[in-house]
């Protein structure tokens, strides 16, 4: 068992505080993905789990046993980082095997688990070669293939992508995913691209100085943001906000058996750009009309932006329907895709089920 807990962990460098009271349980052979902006904590997270950075209080296990004192190499570990970090000198098949020599494995079984790995991971016509003779996302096969030939109880990737172009991205994204259904080792993967995040996640946490923000399957974070902050950074092109004052009877109409409005006067509705439809005739409520300002073409779809409510809306349309610049076009959607958030806190005032029910009744 490689399961994983965070108790109270937190992380200061002299006076500044960089994680703060971080708890997390993450279970066996579960993919969890570290998300957020430069400077939240996910890396300094990750490197606490590896034993390359010390605690300052709290408590982190790894298949039950603390590991706060043990060193890198006791803690059963193997990790992936960003800079790729191979031995220019060494061939591929040295890079691979390296670590092993140092764990004094026995040839014959280096042997097999290099092959194994390059097999895996499609290196084997590479291995009398130099890593500086390979392509980078060659390289990043090769870091990968020399922590998984350790077979460690827990994988450890620290951006391993942001230094490829986006074609590499793609596919390596890809072959991350196939390796960790093949192997099922308990993986933690730390990115701020949330497309990585959402393709490849079991679990996203997602984080902001140093805090928690939400927990959460790659669907509940984008269908139920807890607040702003995650509605923002979650989804491309991004959510749209909307001041809306609950005393004016025209805009959007809020649904006050969904969303906690006591008290309130004003909120900030949140749409997503593909939220949105052309509204018929007929249609009154939740309207948004302007004229279009600008239109990014994105293949099968295209992005227009329009002025409304003195912001500027993004809304998605097929290709195909898109309207030109200076059309003045009506658009609604469906009051299920609205999100509401609390204007100071940012909180979502979204009801639960429970709630809801009882708010109807």
């Amino acid at each position: 068992m490689a399961d994983i807990s965070f108790r109270k962990v937190v992380k200061k460098f002299g006076e500044v505080g960089v994680v703060h009271d971080f708890s997390l349980d993450v279970a066996d052979r579960e993919f969890i993905v570290f998300l957020g902006p430069s400077g939240c904590g996910k890396s300094t997270l990750l490197r606490m789990l590896a034993g390359l950075e010390n605690i300052s209080s709290g408590e982190i296990a790894i298949g039950g046993r603390v590991v706060n004192d043990l060193t890198p190499r006791e803690r059963d570990v193997a990790m992936v980082f960003q800079n790729y970090a191979l031995y220019p000198h060494m061939s591929v098949y040295g890079n691979i095997a390296f670590g092993l020599k140092r764990m004094k494995i026995a040839k014959a079984e280096i042997d097999r688990r290099v092959h194994a790995a390059a097999a895996t991971l499609g290196l084997e016509p590479f291995l009398d070669r130099k890593s500086t003779a390979l392509s980078g996302g060659q390289q990043q096969r090769v870091a990968i293939a020399r922590a998984i030939v350790k077979t460690p109880g827990v994988f450890l990737f620290d951006e391993p992508l942001s230094n490829l172009d986006a074609k590499l991205r793609n596919h390596m994204r890809v072959e991350i995913a196939r390796l960790h259904q093949r192997l099922s080792t308990t993986t933690v993967y730390v990115t701020h691209d949330q497309l990585e995040a959402m393709t490849l996640a079991d679990r996203i946490v997602l984080l902001r100085d140093g805090v928690i923000q939400q927990v959460g399957t790659p669907r509940e974070i984008f269908e139920r943001p807890r607040s702003q902050f995650v509605a923002a950074f979650i989804g491309t092109p991004a959510m749209n906000f909307i001041d809306v004052d609950l005393h004016t009877p025209a805009g959007i109409t809020i649904d006050r058996t969904r969303f906690e409005l006591e008290g309130r006067s004003t909120v900030v509705a949140g749409i997503r750009p593909a939220h949105f439809r052309p509204a018929q005739p007929q249609e009154t409520s939740n309207l948004v009309e302007g004229t279009v300002d600008l239109i990014e073409f994105l293949g099968n779809e295209a992005l227009i932006s329009l002025q409304y409510a003195g912001v500027e809306l993004g809304i998605l349309v097929p290709a195909g329907q898109c309207p030109a610049v200076g059309d003045r076009i009506r658009m609604t959607f469906d009051p299920e895709n609205l999100h509401v958030f609390d204007r100071q806190s940012g909180a979502s005032l979204r009801r639960s089920d429970a709630e809801r029910s009882r708010a109807v009744a």
